[in-house]
């Protein structure tokens, strides 16, 4: 039976995983429903399992049994004398929803009201799932270790850097020789496709929160009062200019503001005045200048009113960097798999942003796009993820556990492979 055959057994418990886990959606870095759930898949299978001490995760260790050297140890053993340790593959998904409420319409709907698995975490839960599965049968054939990261906290949250401190890098008993990360989309692709880029695949993410701070007083006297609420408008309108005038056009930078607040009445004029926005940028450079460049502008327009502002710069996720030898590794899994036409390799970065990123930053990885567009839909005019009407077809779900067990098994048999020849 081949992979994909295997894994297309497993699509009706998959699905079944997936509505339970959609109907209670849960935020942040304590889910401790969701991790009942996975733990519960995982009961039976031949997994070392650690729980998270400052987050409900679960890291899962599959010790391959293929005849690599090393292969089999148990937990935090070594190799025997002049032994190397057997290779290890990291497989991650992200357990967390988003505070949407969902409208949707689809019969297994959040129970949870301002909840909503609004970006398809869901769906990369129950394909990791579907992997132990697949691998802990075919654990004989492994040449090495499968770590398996399930991770809470990616939405805002920093889940990653959580599992990174608590070990999960190291949960063999070594550093992980490679990672994989996959994530579905409800919209830019047909129904099925995955997508690749090698380098720059995602923007970082940072935060900016300014505070006005100026003087209240009677709207009909604004002479004798320091009105924040003119300086805030024009900050931030000089953001959007400073942005086209002092960044190169083909190093994008991505500044939006989604709050703006001032007041309480319309004949009072406020004391202070909050801006926050989100910022994503595409290299280190562009990164670094903003830091510099967006207090020392805000700082000056203020000045330039008689105000002070407090400007603070919120540094959040880094850039996504996939390794470009990694990406072609899963590029090769997947049309073996699935054909050339389920490939698309995308020429540019998209502006999301993902903590795996903190796991590209330490090993060489990749991560992988998936459309779960429903069938029949336009995915083109699809909502995107995060929106209260993303739809994810369940549809792909044992296409994905098959390509996370294919990756660990073929990249843990490549890796075998090249020790005996170094040997």
């Amino acid at each position: 039976m081949t992979i994909t055959s295997a894994a297309r057994e497993l699509q009706p418990e998959l699905t079944r995983f997936r509505h339970a886990m959609h109907q209670e959606p849960e935020i942040g870095l304590d889910l401790p429903r969701t991790q009942e759930k996975v733990l519960q898949a995982l009961d039976g299978l031949p997994f070392e399992i650690t729980l998270g001490k400052d987050t409900t995760s679960v890291t899962a260790v599959l010790r391959g049994t293929g005849g690599a050297p090393g292969a089999g140890a148990g937990q935090g053993q070594k190799a025997g004398q002049g032994q190397e340790a057997a290779p290890a593959v990291l497989l991650r998904a992200d357990m967390d929803a988003l505070p949407v409420q969902e409208k949707t319409g689809v019969d297994y709907t959040s129970r949870l009201d301002g909840a909503m698995h609004a970006c398809g975490h869901d769906l990369h839960t129950a394909m990791l799932t579907g992997a132990a599965t697949l691998l802990a049968e075919n654990r004989h054939n492994l040449a090495g270790d499968v770590v398996l990261m399930f991770q809470p906290g990616e939405e805002g949250f920093d889940g990653a850097s959580y599992m990174i401190r608590e070990g999960v890098l190291d949960a063999p008993g070594r550093r992980v020789d490679a990672a994989y990360g996959m994530h579905v989309f409800s919209a830019l692709e047909p129904h099925g496709t995955f997508t690749t880029k090698p380098g720059v695949m995602l923007s970082a993410s940072d935060g900016l929160v300014v505070t006005v701070l100026g003087a209240g007083g009677h709207g009909s006297a604004p002479h004798a009062a320091k009105d924040p609420v003119t300086a805030a408008a024009e900050m931030v309108t000089a953001l959007q200019v400073m942005i086209t005038r002092q960044f190169n056009m083909f190093d994008p930078v991505v500044l939006s503001v989604g709050v703006l607040h001032a007041g309480t009445k319309r004949n009072v004029i406020p004391e202070t005045a909050r801006i926050e926005a989100t910022i994503r940028t595409f290299s280190e450079a562009s990164r670094e200048k903003l830091m510099d460049s967006i207090p020392r502008l805000l700082q000056g327009i203020a000045s330039a009113h008689g105000l002070e502002v407090d400007v603070d710069y919120q540094q959040e996720y880094p850039l996504t960097i996939t390794d470009e030898d990694e990406t072609h590794t899963a590029e090769n899994v997947i049309t073996e798999l699935f054909g050339d036409s389920r490939l698309s390799r995308w020429a540019t970065p998209l502006s999301g942003s993902e903590d795996f990123s903190r796991v590209l930053a330490e090993v060489p990885g990749t991560f992988i796009g998936l459309s779960a567009v429903p069938r029949g839909v336009d995915h083109a005019a699809s909502p995107f993820n995060h929106s209260p009407y993303a739809t994810f077809d369940d549809g792909v779900l044992a296409d994905g556990a098959a390509l996370y067990a294919e990756l660990a098994t073929q990249r843990l048999a490549a890796l075998s492979q090249s020790r005996t020849n170094n040997s």
